[in-house]
């Protein structure tokens, strides 16, 4: 992963240390003392596409997220339901970027997903950066199969709607297209009931690869899953374990054995 620092407080030519800086119920971004507005100058900066995720400034007057304080008049602020406005900008322009504020990653869970969906969007983009052909948009739909189900079945129904008809349909409406259903179905959230019925599918299709006591291990793994008793990450091992000691290429190709580095050490949280 590469990150490429922006600040747009500084962009806009304020130095360090600045003075504070307010976001005002109407939507404005004044300096502390009210004598500057810097909105126009937020407004008018250009909003960096081709980007896989953003994690913006916790508390931040241009780069909140979530529960910036807004004022209208005085020291007090008015409430703290306000977004930053450089965020609020790049949240409206790419509405399925993967976006999150970095206080909020400190949950498990939601660092989780965003990773999730940060890994998968770039291998979409790799996937585009070329002349696809759409035996590759086949294969690609077909290793991120359980990875969609256990976000939205019906995105996935419909993403592979998208890739039957990629052979006849022009390839920039069928890019366009897959990458929006793709992206959106990411953007869903999964719950524990998805990933339990997303388990029982990978089950139903390896079984027959397996012998009676490993059926019965697997199956035992996704129920102590969907009584909170463990982790994803423990069906999700035993998963991966069964596809290469048994010889299962197609649960082997799945993304959602490894969505994303297992340095992360990601889904030990148990389900809530």
């Amino acid at each position: 992963m590469d990150w490429v620092p922006y600040c747009p407080e500084m962009e806009i030519g304020l130095g360090t240390p600045r003075e504070t800086l307010r976001l005002t119920v109407d939507g404005r971004l004044l300096s502390r003392s009210g004598a500057v507005d810097h909105s126009a100058a937020i407004a008018a900066l250009p909003l960096t596409g081709g980007l896989d995720g953003y994690v913006f400034k916790a508390k931040s007057p241009s780069c909140g997220v979530h529960g910036i304080a807004r004022y209208a008049r005085g020291d007090q602020p008015a409430d703290h339901s306000g977004r930053g406005l450089f965020a609020q900008r790049m949240m409206a322009k790419f509405a399925l970027l993967a976006a999150e504020d970095e206080g909020r990653l400190n949950d498990p869970v939601l660092r989780e997903e965003f990773a999730e969906r940060v890994f998968a969007s770039a291998r979409l983009r790799v996937l585009f950066s070329d002349a696809w052909q759409p035996h590759e948009l086949v294969a690609f739909h077909a290793r991120h199969k359980l990875q969609l189900l256990a976000h939205d079945p019906a995105r996935y129904r419909a993403a592979g709607r998208v890739v039957a008809a990629a052979g006849s349909a022009p390839r920039e409406a069928s890019e366009s297209a897959y990458r929006d259903v793709f992206t959106a179905a990411m953007a869903t959230r999964s719950s524990p009931g998805r990933h339990v019925n997303t388990l029982h599918h990978a089950f139903s299709r390896i079984a027959r690869g397996l012998g009676r006591g490993r059926r019965e291990d697997l199956s035992a793994r996704i129920e102590s899953y969907r009584r909170g008793e463990d982790p994803l990450s423990v069906p999700i091992a035993i998963l991966a374990h069964y596809a290469s000691d048994c010889g299962l290429p197609w649960l082997a190709t799945q993304t959602y054995l490894q969505p994303f580095p297992p340095g992360l050490r990601l889904r030990h949280s148990v389900p809530r």
